[in-house]
């Protein structure tokens, strides 16, 4: 099939257009034609002729995903950004350009239409509610313009559907305002709350935007998301929602399947376009879509598939059919629950909600965009999807599609990823006609696939380029077949133009057959000439049948060309409208002459219009009689008269001639008068001899017009020689026959000629004999014995050959002579026999019974009778060799011996070769292993192995045959596959088979291993000349023998090649993980997409699948010729990227190598040679002082010359100006600069080298410890982390988490009844408490622990109704405030938590960030924990001073030097069965400790609150044969003075590897009391004066170092401090830790809880009420009520979360940390100086940017969009719901009415007192409770 490719208009204009970045974004104004192109960091404004008209850079900005715009100095991350273009609109009425960039968090603007350098909007300080876009790269965003209607005021407004970043607005579908308007700012969001906004739903469905567009008052989003389960498949929906409908009620999602399987799942781009008349009609005739017109709708989508993502489809989808499934959908919801024939039909997808989604309340839909008010939207179920079949699919991903209509015929085109465009006619079965080039456009297509305003053209976007393309080509094609070859549906063939054209180009193309569609494949034909052919020697008119011949206008002539003749032509119409055309002949003269060889002349005829135009075309046959007789000369006559042009013979004249009636006589012959040629026939006898006169007779026929004449016969192998013919009677004649010679054949056949003796002109002779040579093929007595006797052939023993019978004068002999034989193969056989021998020699018998016995080396040897050959080779089947007689017996060795064979009638013959029995022995196979696959050549090794032939030997390895390549003194053979399933196989035996008898085992195994295994190759690209290293890992690849890179073409709609071509590489280097190849040349007329690269390794054949060919770049012409010695040189083409780096890429100018510098796509920057090198070929080095230089570019194996360059000529100054001039005052200036500097610095070098390498040592051994001490960290957290999902981190339930962050546990509060729930009351009714609390803070008795007691109390009770104990701590804390700000002191609020309102605050963040911790926060925490604790344990612990060689807390730090080792003890759990636990302890750790990190380790999967107490356990020593129970203190414990050590892994001299029992100790009394030993226990019971490590210093001691010098005193204090640096080699490790934790609290890229929001709001609220409220103290109020009041309480108390223990040293640690949280969020700058405390002094560093992101946090959370009252109050009865039923709301009750009791007689008199009290009647309730709980006296 022809492929269109695209011409460029030659009118000069500029048909692309070059972007220095990547291009984004592309739209056109339908109005004036011009393009916006949205570029990284550039804007541009194009003509429709892609020239620039206007430009603005939009980046790189300063900006950081984390920091909130306006971006300040504040934000210390920032950096230069590249501001990527995610959405470009059009407003042509108000004559503006929407932009919307990826800095700033997606902020857009406003630009002028007609001049995109003009910025008319843009505002970064309105918050939230203006990031419009993604800050990310590869989030898509799709927008359209549209309106909104409020106040009677219309307002322009832009829809946005856009994918979540993580650092987006959470809305997913958003309205957004051009203008500011009320509360309203530019690009703000008309709508706050709305269900396809929530956003718990964006990160699960993972929304890929991809089109979106209007119609008919509904806007449409096209895009691709998963249904939000744990499956990542993507499903394609089309989502609708009224134009009108600001609230999105009307928002369904209909699922759009391609194919019935879905099998091409995801949307990568879309059109919307009328499908025109043809297209319509076909999809009507589906039956698929309903009846679809031409002026309809249809939406056209190309998918990719999850399954086979090497393929793509594009399928069209009415959108009339889509609104018909939407209104289904819809319908059932409202009139059927929601049901489509008994099955579910919609769902909710981003709701959480259970209630029923479609409650049918019998309200009737109204039409379209009525009452259709869901307030969730609804989407389709899977089995209601609207599904199509694809249309096209093609290899490769289509990523773009635009689609036209010409002439009622729709057209697509399709982008591809390799920058390709194909164009496809979307007829009955669509296919593709042509397609733009890649190398035309260059990388993938943008989904921007554009139409010019006439549909003339298409522009074609890549990476960084646009291409305008006409949308055909017809011009190109200058004839009918050429045009409509195309099937260009543009095209036809416009017949009285000669043009191929579109239709509207053609005059009158609305007449019949004027204008010739392409597709249709048809052009005017010639049916017919009438008469068909005609004697070159005539003239006459002939009728041309033309039945498409279109009618002609009255000015329109026709002429006929016959040739370089021209006549007119007249035009006649049939009653069908069938022209027929009249035309003259050219006369005898214009007609050229016969060719040779032929009897007619072919002349081309054309039809032409207007002398100009050829209309049609064909050819006329003119024939000529007297060159007839050419084609045979030995039969002029027969030729002549059965010539198919009814030629005449004249006898008389021997001539040929045209039939003419007038002539007439006998020797006039014609075929219709019935009469034959004279003619000679019917030789006898038709076999000869060669070498014997034979005579041959012969009839004659009709050869009376011959009486009298004399006539002669002969031959070409006559050698011009004729023999006379003498007649016999009658018609009989006779020659004497003639003696031939011949040796080149058997059998040869040759044809006599006759001729008039009178006249020598040939009579017509049909004699034809065969010619046969005896001896040739017979060259002994039995091969001519056997030849046919019809040839009458005989040995003769004089001349000793085979000759014809007359040619032997002596007798036949009655036998031939005894057989003779040459030779014998093989000449060695196995001792067993049964192998083939084949005997050759001659006279070894006519047939093959005439072979009576074979004997071979005295053996008999069984006649193969099917494999014999007429007397030269007889094949026979040895047996086994004779066996040894006994050893008595003299014995003649007879393993050796001639042949003898015994014919027919006694002969007998003997060999002269010898044939020789013995024994092949096999020694060695080598290699000895192989893949699995097979393919391995072996090569066996041994003695005799030539022994039989290479066809009787059959090798096998392990049973599996293994092909023989090669046979003689070695054999080798190629294995085949291993059948069997373990890999490596066991060794397997090589056996080698001779025959049929004899099996040998080669006595080395061979062995099958694994396959070779490719993990990894790169690079992935090549251009198509190849030459580029490929380097491929895996593993395996030493057993490989071959390995070769293939690449092969796979059958492509376009390509002609049928046969299949492959281009093979073998690999240049090889061992075992790497092999390297130079990737193949491939021929460049393949399709680089339809290339398949595969790997052979031996017989493992591994397709490569992402090597892709790319096209050869092509580069330009050089734009500056001249080189100076430091110039650089750029090659500017395209294309250089695809398959290049700047390592690979090399460049020569002359003979000398360039350093490529740099390699872009477009550009090459070359570092030209600094001196000039010599031309590279001999032909240029002539001279080559400035000749122009070839610079050649090499990519791979491609070279090319880009072009021409010289050197700029040097101006030579003669040296002896250089010298003194330069040199000398340069010298003379160094040394004297040098002689001062020296002197001056030397001695300050001295000092400064002393400082600097005792700075450089500290710095050194601080840095390396951090890094060391990290990496150990990160590798050991990795099993603590590898695995750590939500269930294994051990999160303590609600109720534990609240009873231990409300009632603080301590000791006391085990027995607590709020802790048990155990309390018997009578039921009690709900009161209502808040007008108590004032009265009870109002006791001096109710102290602060009463009151946080109460608070916690009152959270409990109120836990089922939170909005309601939300209010009442809002009023509370509303009065609180007031009271701190009149009394001058507002920042102190919130600071403690001194009042119930203040502890209902902290309960109330607690119970709201519950959820936030479980998902977000309580990782990092964990994580952060553990690895303290994990870092803390890796050093010596002191066991009783609490101090530890690894912490942050310096007062915590163990000041001394421990020597100590780490020791893997194996442990074994008493009765848990013989798995033992590997556990890491070290040498110094006491008992207790060891005990605490064995139930660590072993029981790491239980929460610590299952784990068995370390006071439980017993650890069991068992070194010898008896055990050894270890524990802190025994007899054996060591004294010191009055200290007595705790007992170590080290005392009891545990070593590394032990293996240590433990055990559980039911009654721990018992396990003390069987210490029987009286002194034992008298030890134990001693005074406590025990130490572990470090003893404290004794009273001596300090006596000691009073008397001791100042000196001494400082330098202990120098060496304490020494070990400060451990505190910042600890800090290092835990960095990443700490700051993962900060980040999760503080960042706003996780979601914000709205609880923070919401309370920071209303803080916001009533810090603008209050007039002396500054920034700092709504700043400090914040810090009070969430990062003081609830993080650092967490932080510094990780058990209030998860189930943990938190030893006294990790928590020293951990205080430290919540101390530098809390530094972070104050506003107060601290001053350091050495004096500060080292905690201070340790996180001073990080301590700023923890302050910036609070900042950040703060004034980002006060950007959000606002939680409402109402969504707060959902939110909270969720909570209530989901967790009031686990908690003691009764009990605490109950607790609360004792102090409702306890203050009773107070309670009433205020409540008497208070007015709204009074109201409800409150004192009455309260004494109503009292009577009912205690029986209390009241007034009732």
């Amino acid at each position: 099939m022809a492929t269109a490719l695209i011409s460029y208009p030659s009118q000069g204009k500029k048909t692309d257009f070059l972007s220095g970045t990547l291009i984004n974004n592309v739209v056109v104004n339908p109005r004036t034609g011009q393009l916006y192109v949205g570029a990284v960091n550039n804007l541009y404004q194009l003509t429709p002729d892609l020239e620039v008209l206007s430009s603005t850079e939009t980046g790189p900005k300063r900006d950081n995903r984390q920091c909130t715009p306006p971006i300040t100095e504040a934000c210390e991350e920032a950096m230069d950004t590249d501001n990527h273009n995610k959405l470009l609109l059009v407003h042509e009425v108000k004559d503006i350009l929407v932009v919307c960039g990826s800095v700033f968090r997606g902020i857009c603007s406003l630009r002028n239409l007609s001049s995109v350098a003009q910025l008319l909007y843009f505002s970064d300080t309105k918050g939230e509610k203006s990031y419009v876009a993604s800050a990310e790269e590869s989030v898509s965003v799709v927008g359209v313009m549209s309106y909104y209607t409020k106040d009677r005021d219309n307002f322009t407004v832009f829809l946005v559907g856009k994918g979540y970043g993580s650092h987006d607005s959470t809305k997913l579908i958003s309205t957004r305002i051009l203008q500011d308007y009320g509360d309203w700012v530019v690009f703000d969001s008309i709508i706050e709350a709305s269900a396809v906004q929530a956003n718990p739903f964006v990160l699960r469905y993972l929304h890929d935007f991809r089109f979106t567009f209007k119609d008919g008052g509904f806007v449409y989003f096209l895009f691709s998301r998963t249904l939000g389960l744990q499956d990542n498949k993507n499903f394609t929906f089309i989502s609708r929602m009224c134009e009108n409908d600001p609230w999105y009620y009307s928002y369904t999602e209909l699922q759009l399947n391609c194919s019935a399987a879905n099998k091409y799942n995801k949307v990568q781009a879309a059109y919307v376009a009328a499908p025109g008349e043809a297209l319509a009609q076909n999809l009507s005739r589906s039956y698929q879509y309903g009846v679809v017109s031409a002026s309809d709708k249809v939406l056209f989508v190309t998918f990719t598939s999850d399954e086979g993502p090497s393929t793509s489809a594009m399928c069209m989808y009415p959108l009339r059919s889509i609104n018909n499934r939407l209104a289904e959908i819809i319908g059932a919801c409202y009139s059927n629950k929601g049901y489509i024939n008994e099955v579910a039909a919609v769902y909710s997808p981003y709701s959480s909600k259970s209630e029923k989604l479609c409650d049918s309340s019998g309200n009737q839909v109204r039409k379209r965009c009525g009452a259709e008010h869901l307030t969730t939207p609804l989407a389709s179920k899977a089995e209601f999807a609207l599904t199509a079949e694809p249309s096209l699919v093609r290899k490769g991903h289509m990523t773009a599609v635009a689609v036209a209509v010409e002439q009622g015929h729709a057209v697509a085109f399709l982008g591809t990823t390799t920058g390709e465009v194909l164009k496809v006619h979307l007829s009955d079965h669509p296919e593709v006609y042509g397609r733009v080039p890649g190398d035309v456009t260059g990388g993938k297509v943008n989904k921007n696939l554009l139409f010019d305003s006439s549909f003339q053209n298409l522009y074609i976007t890549t990476e960084k380029m646009i291409t305008k393309v006409p949308v055909q080509a017809c011009q190109l094609k200058t004839d009918c077949h050429s045009c409509i070859s195309m099937k260009d549906p543009y095209c036809g063939w416009c017949v009285l133009e000669g043009k191929c054209t579109r239709k509207q180009e053609c005059g009158r193309s609305t007449e019949e057959n004027t204008w010739l569609w392409s597709p249709k494949q048809q052009c005017v034909e010639i049916q017919a000439f009438n008469p068909p052919n005609l004697s070159c020697r005539k003239t006459q008119q002939v009728d041309i049948s033309i039945p498409t011949l279109p009618r002609l206008g009255l000015s329109d002539q026709l002429e006929c060309v016959f040739g370089s003749f021209v006549s007119g032509a007249v035009v006649t119409f049939d009653s069908h409208a069938h022209a027929q055309v009249t035309c003259s002949m050219p006369g005898p003269v214009d007609i050229p002459p016969t060719p040779e060889q032929q009897d007619y002349v072919s002349v081309p005829v054309k039809v032409l219009v207007n002398s100009a135009v050829e209309v049609t075309s064909g050819e006329y046959h003119f024939y000529n009689c007297a060159a007839t007789v050419r084609k045979n000369q030995n039969t002029p006559c027969i030729a002549c008269v059965t010539s198919e042009w009814g030629c005449q013979w004249n006898a008389k004249d021997h001539s040929c001639s045209d039939s003419e009636d007038a002539v007439s006589g006998d020797h006039i012959l014609r075929l219709e008068l019935n009469v034959d040629c004279p003619q000679f026939e019917s030789p006898e006898p038709l076999l000869i001899p060669v070498g014997y006169k034979i005579p041959i007779t012969f009839q004659g026929r009709n050869l009376d017009i011959y009486r009298g004449h004399r006539f002669a016969i002969g031959t070409e192998l006559m050698k011009h020689t004729e023999e006379e013919v003498t007649q016999e009677q009658g018609s009989r004649f006779k020659f004497t026959g003639y003696e031939f010679t011949y040796d080149q054949q058997q059998e040869v056949n040759i044809s006599f000629h006759i001729k008039d003796r009178d006249n020598e002109r040939k009579i017509d002779s049909t004699l034809t004999v065969v010619l046969y040579n005896c001896f040739l093929g017979r060259e002994d007595c039995s091969l001519c014995k056997h030849a046919d006797t019809k040839y009458q052939c005989v040995w003769c023993e004089a001349s000793h050959m085979c000759v014809y019978q007359g040619l032997c004068p002596s007798p036949q002999p009655a036998q031939c002579p005894n057989p003779e034989i040459v030779n014998i193969i093989p000449r060695f056989g196995p001792l067993n026999g049964r192998i083939a021998v084949t005997i050759k020699g001659s006279n070894m018998g006519i047939k093959k019974e005439d072979v009576k016995k074979i004997t071979v080396a005295g053996v008999d040897c069984v006649h193969q009778e099917d494999r014999y050959s007429v007397s030269t080779s007889v094949v026979c089947e040895i047996g086994p060799a004779r066996r040894a007689p006994p050893s008595d017996l003299p014995f003649e060795p007879t393993n050796s011996g001639p042949v003898e064979m015994e014919l027919e009638g006694g002969r007998r013959g003997t060999s002269q070769v010898i044939f020789t029995y013995r024994d092949p022995k096999v020694v060695a196979v080598n290699p000895v292993k192989g893949p699995a696959a097979g393919g391995t050549v072996i090569t066996i090794s041994g003695e005799d192995l030539d022994t039989a032939t290479k066809e009787d030997v059959t090798v096998t390895v392990g049973g599996v045959p293994c092909e023989v390549l090669s046979f003689g003194t070695e054999i080798t053979c190629k294995t085949g596959r291993y059948r069997g399933q373990k890999v490596p196989s066991d060794p397997l035996v090589v056996t080698v088979k001779y025959g049929k008898n004899t099996t040998k085992d080669v006595p080395t195994p061979y062995q099958y291993s694994e396959n070779p295994k490719i993990s990894e190759y790169k690079p992935k690209d090549s251009f198509i000349c190849g030459g580029r290293r490929i380097v491929v890992t895996g593993s395996g690849f030493d057993l490989i023998q071959r390995a070769t890179m293939k690449v092969l073409p796979s059958p492509d709609e376009f390509s002609q090649e049928t046969a299949l071509v492959e281009f093979v590489q073998d690999a240049h280097s090889k061992n075992d993980t790497v092999l390297q190849f130079y990737s193949p040349s491939v021929n460049s007329s393949l399709d680089t997409q339809s290339l398949r690269t595969i790997l052979q390794l031996d017989n493992v054949m591994e397709e490569l699948k992402d090597f892709n060919y790319h096209p050869d770049p092509s580069f330009n012409e050089l734009a500056k010729n001249v080189i100076t010695e430091t110039s650089i040189i750029i090659v500017t083409g395209r294309g250089f990227l695809k398959a290049m780096t700047a390592q690979e890429a090399q460049a020569f100018v002359g003979d000398a190598s360039c350093h490529v510098n740099i390699l872009q796509d477009d550009k090459l920057i070359l570092e030209a040679p600094s001196s000039q090198p010599r031309a590279r070929s001999k032909r240029q080095r002539r001279d080559t002082t400035n000749d122009p230089l070839d610079l050649v570019v090499k990519f791979g194996h491609g070279e090319w010359i880009v072009g021409s360059v010289y050197y700029a000529r040097k101006v030579d100054i003669p040296l002896a100006i250089i010298i003194p001039a330069v040199i000398i005052p340069m010298l003379l200036f160094i040394a004297v600069s040098v002689y001062c500097y020296r002197r001056k610095s030397r001695q300050a070098e001295r000092e400064y080298e002393k400082v600097r390498h005792q700075l450089e040592n500290l710095e050194e051994s601080v840095r390396d410890r951090c890094k060391k001490e990290f990496t150990d960290l990160m590798i050991e957290m990795e099993d603590h982390t590898s695995d750590l999902s939500e269930a294994r981190i051990p999160f303590l339930d609600y109720k534990n988490y609240t009873d231990r962050n409300f009632f603080l546990p301590s000791k006391d509060s085990v027995n607590d009844a709020m802790f048990t729930g155990k309390i018997q009351i009578p039921e009690a009714r709900r009161t209502i408490v808040a007008q108590f609390i004032h009265t009870l803070e109002s006791r001096p008795d109710f102290n602060a622990r009463s009151r946080g007691y109460f608070a916690s109390l009152l959270t409990v009770a109120l836990h089922g109704k939170l909005e309601y104990y939300t209010d009442i701590m809002r009023t509370l804390l509303l009065e609180l405030m007031d009271e701190h700000v009149q009394s001058k002191n507002p920042k102190l609020m919130l600071r403690r938590s001194e009042t119930v309102v203040e502890r209902m605050l902290c309960n109330w963040m607690s119970i709201c960030l519950y959820q936030f911790l479980r998902d977000t926060a309580g990782e990092p925490l964990y994580k952060l924990y553990k690895a303290l604790k994990h870092q803390v344990e890796k050093g010596p612990v002191d066991a009783k001073m609490k101090k530890a060689k690894y912490t942050l807390n310096d007062t915590g730090l163990l000041g001394d030097d421990v020597e100590y080792s780490v020791l893997t003890l194996q442990v074994l759990v008493h009765g848990e069965g013989p798995d033992v636990t590997p556990v890491k302890v070290l040498n110094c750790d006491t008992i207790t400790q060891v005990k605490e990190k064995i139930i660590d380790q072993v029981y790491r999967n239980l929460p610590y609150s299952q784990r068995p107490k370390v006071e439980s356990v017993a650890l069991e020593w068992r070194p010898g044969s008896t055990g050894q129970i270890l524990s802190d203190l025994d007899l054996t414990s060591l004294k010191e003075g009055r200290w007595k050590r705790l007992n170590t892994l080290a005392h009891y001299n545990v070593r590394d590897n032990a293996t240590l029992v433990l055990s559980r100790v039911l009654h721990t009394q018992s396990f003390h009391q069987q210490q029987d030993s009286h002194e034992e226990k008298n030890a134990l019971l001693e005074e406590d004066n025990t130490f572990h490590l470090v003893r404290p210093t004794d009273e001596i001691d300090e006596v000691k170092s009073k008397r001791g010098s100042m000196k001494d005193k400082a330098m202990t204090k120098a060496i304490t401090e020494i070990y400060l640096t451990r505190l910042l080699s600890v800090k290092g490790t835990l960095q990443q830790f700490v700051d993962d934790f900060f980040r999760s609290v503080l960042g706003l890229s996780s979601v914000v809880p709205p609880a923070v929001k919401y309370f920071f709001d209303f803080l916001d609220e009533q810090a603008l009420r209050h007039d002396n409220v500054d920034e700092e103290t709504l700043h400090i109020w914040k810090t009070n009520s969430l990062p003081l009041r609830f993080w650092v309480n967490i932080l510094r108390n990780p058990h209030f979360i998860f189930d943990v223990h938190v030893t006294e040293v990790v928590d020293a640690s951990l205080h430290v940390i919540s101390q530098t949280f809390m530094d972070a969020c104050t506003k107060t700058e601290h001053k350091l100086s050495r004096e500060s405390p080292s905690n201070k002094l340790l996180y001073a560093k990080e301590i700023s940017t923890y302050k910036k992101m609070v900042d950040d946090y703060y004034k980002g959370i006060r950007q959000m969009v606002s939680v409402s009252d109402q969504d707060m109050n959902t939110h909270l009865a969720e909570v209530s719901r989901q967790h009031t039923d686990k908690l003691n709301t009764e009990v605490a009750l109950h607790q609360l009415y004792q102090y409702a009791s306890k203050y009773y007689d107070v309670i009433i008199q205020s409540l008497d007192e208070d007015p709204a009290a009074q109201n409800k009647q409150l004192t009455l309730r309260l004494q109503q409770i009292a009577a009912a709980l205690e029986n209390k006296v009241t007034d009732l």
